[in-house]
């Protein structure tokens, strides 16, 4: 039973990341698993369910992945150079660990897809994009670059912009990931996209 519910919101998950969620009919996800729609209804009231249920996976996800992703904040203030740099190494860190999230495991990456797709023509996907990737990453990066430039010739830099430098080319290049014939290629860029954001605060 367990199983029959669990590769429902799989294949439907998969199937809202290739086509969009609007495009995507219950029927569809059925005949995507070779059942009956009534089959289907056992497990989920709706479509609609369907997709809660995998928002409710994901923000359970995104709660382990925060725990596990944690720069503590202050980690920067009046440091010495050799603290400097694990530090910045725990920033490395994350952010590594946020781009190969969003790629690598396909339960994250068919959600971001399907946001992708539909964020033009639904606000609550969106809205759903925003708290889940590109908004929630860019307020939390913001935080570390401010703590990490406090005491360089950054300070005076507006840091929500210099967060959107650092996080808008990794987002781009999560984007050219999922169609890339050499995804390592891609993972490369953004570790050299890393080294080269990180070396200014290293002085």
């Amino acid at each position: 039973m367990a199983d029959t519910k669990e590769n429902i919101l799989q294949a439907a998950l998969r199937l809202f990341a290739q086509d969009g969620y609007e495009a995507v009919s219950v029927s569809a996800i059925a005949a995507e698993l070779g059942v009956t729609k009534p089959a289907l209804y056992k497990h989920y009231k709706n479509k609609r369910d369907i997709f809660d249920s995998i928002v409710e996976r994901m923000t359970e996800a995104d709660m382990q992945k925060a725990a596990e992703f944690d720069v503590p904040i202050g980690a920067f203030k009046e440091t010495p150079d050799a603290c400097r740099e694990v530090a910045l190494g725990k920033i490395r860190a994350f952010s590594l660990g946020v781009f190969r999230y969003w790629t690598e495991d396909e339960f994250a990456s068919c959600f971001r897809r399907m946001l992708t797709l539909e964020q033009y023509r639904n606000p609550e996907m969106a809205a759903l994009l925003n708290k889940h990737l590109t908004g929630g990453v860019i307020d939390y990066a913001e935080v570390l670059i401010r703590e990490a430039i406090a005491s360089t010739g950054y300070r005076d830099r507006d840091v929500k912009v210099l967060a959107i430098e650092y996080f808008a080319p990794i987002y781009l290049m999560m984007n050219l990931y999922d169609n890339a014939k050499n995804k390592k290629a891609v993972a490369k860029m953004v570790e050299k996209h890393i080294g080269y954001f990180m070396e200014p605060l290293m002085r």
